[in-house]
């Protein structure tokens, strides 16, 4: 490599590093400034916005737990969460598996287009159909928002499976079916646990996406003892927008479970990601 080149090198590595510092600014200074505000109390964040607490003020948190009902809106969360996101994977691999298998069919490619298309269906437009339509089920409650989520999810998640079963050779299955197990034991048995990186991703983004999710809850729920954990912080911050300091101390509550999944899920899902996008 001659000199002019690593010059370029060089050069273009300290505007990636710029960069690179610019973007964690941009995520650590509203940490920052969320996590000191919740630890201050009035006086002290009248004074300066910047400053770190004079006197750390723990009680924030037990007062925004009081208030909020913390723990049953994390309830709540948990069980929309885990479910909706189990019951999404457990189905949604089955009809990627299906029609990744299938693709030379005409009837199963036009089942995976006519899937894939509602990707561009605005929720705006199905919102009014699909509050009155499970009013009428009488599903407009928590648990009615399980299957909405898992179906919500089909089509992204069946085009990516469809793409990462195309990594899974063939041959697998002919010789599974050669050892006598038929198409359900060949899924179970064979493919779904060669699935490990893409149930990771579709898990994990699915989490994210149900965890935080507001708009659904809002419009779905409206018995406050179902409340989840964003519509819970939406209806505090109503109560008590005078109040920063409590109402930092709550949305740092509402941050924890998330970061402690990211912290523990961010390697399986930057493998999921790139094994889904390289077809071998």
């Amino acid at each position: 490599m001659d000199s002019s080149s690593k010059l370029i090198r060089k050069r273009s590595n300290w505007l990636l590093t710029i960069f690179l510092i610019f973007c964690s600014l941009t995520v650590l200074i509203p940490m920052y400034l969320t996590l000191s505000t919740a630890l201050k109390d009035r006086q002290q964040s009248a004074k300066s916005l910047w400053a770190l607490p004079t006197q750390w003020r723990w009680s924030n948190f037990s007062e925004a737990i009081v208030e909020t009902n913390f723990w049953r809106a994390l309830g709540n969360s948990l069980i929309l969460t885990i479910v909706s996101v189990v019951i999404g994977v457990l189905t949604n691999a089955m009809i990627g598996y299906a029609i990744a298998r299938n693709m030379n069919r005409k009837g199963f490619k036009i089942a995976y287009f006519y899937i894939v298309s509602a990707m561009f269906i605005p929720f705006s437009i199905l919102m009014l159909p699909l509050v009155k339509e499970m009013s009428m089920l009488g599903l407009d409650n928590l648990y009615g928002l399980i299957p909405i989520y898992v179906i919500y999810n089909l089509p992204f998640n069946t085009m990516f499976y469809v793409g990462y079963m195309d990594t899974i050779p063939r041959s697998l299955d002919e010789a599974a079916m050669l050892d006598g197990a038929n198409t359900w034991q060949t899924f179970w048995k064979v493919i779904f646990p060669l699935l490990g990186p893409a149930n990771a991703t579709v898990g994990i983004l699915q989490t994210l996406w149900v965890w935080n999710d507001f708009m659904l809850p809002l419009v779905m729920i409206s018995k406050q003892d179902q409340y989840t954990i964003p519509l819970t912080q939406y209806m505090f911050q109503s109560a008590f927008n005078t109040n920063y300091n409590l109402s930092f101390a709550s949305y740092t509550l509402a941050m924890i479970p998330m970061l402690i999944v990211y912290l523990f899920a961010q390697k399986q899902i930057i493998n999921g990601v790139a094994a889904g996008s390289v077809k071998e």
